[in-house]
């Protein structure tokens, strides 16, 4: 399932985009409100949760150590974000991964690559293949991964319909009959 949410170090602690069902996942943004310095970032950090990885992006100003510059707020947060991961991979039970948001570009720090298994047919094939031919990717695995990527960003609109479209499911089972 792909989450997003918001944090904060205030009242207003979760605005998300998929709801969240689970107490881990619940417990996992009042925890992450509670750890994160004031000073860090100037708008409440998305999550992107999926059932490996936890993702929190938050907004660099000129403000937020590092002046607002993406390496040198990874180093100068580093020793710091890292207990604030250890403590909330407990929660979450799994990993956590940093990125900062400077205007619309959106740096990720660490993020695990993930295998994923997949059966394609022959024509499925020769378009990975041609990728790698043409030194658009080293191997059929990095071509696969361009093509996810190439489809997110010029479908994000129909993405993010789907994921509206997700919401709605979300809401009407919550609401529906219980079978306990």
């Amino acid at each position: 399932m792909f989450v997003v949410g918001k944090v904060t170090n205030g009242c207003e602690w979760c605005n998300v985009v998929i709801m969240i069902t689970t107490k881990d996942n619940e417990t996992l943004l009042v925890s992450l409100a509670s750890l994160l310095p004031g000073n860090w970032f100037v708008a409440t950090p998305t999550l992107a949760v999926d059932d490996d990885e936890v993702l929190i992006v938050g907004t660099l100003s000129a403000q937020s150590p590092g002046g607002g510059e993406p390496s040198a707020f990874r180093e100068a947060t580093r020793k710091e974000r890292m207990k604030i991961a250890d403590r909330l991979e407990v929660i979450a039970k799994r990993s956590i991964a940093w990125g900062v948001r400077v205007n619309d570009e959106v740096t990720v720090f660490t993020s695990l690559s993930v295998p994923v298994m997949t059966r394609l047919r022959i024509t499925e094939r020769e378009v990975l293949d041609t990728l790698v031919s043409a030194g658009v990717a080293k191997s059929r695995s990095d071509a696969a991964a361009w093509c996810v990527r190439f489809v997110g960003q010029r479908e994000g609109s129909w993405l993010s319909n789907l994921r509206d479209t997700l919401e709605g499911v979300s809401k009407v089972r919550e609401e529906g009959p219980s079978l306990s």
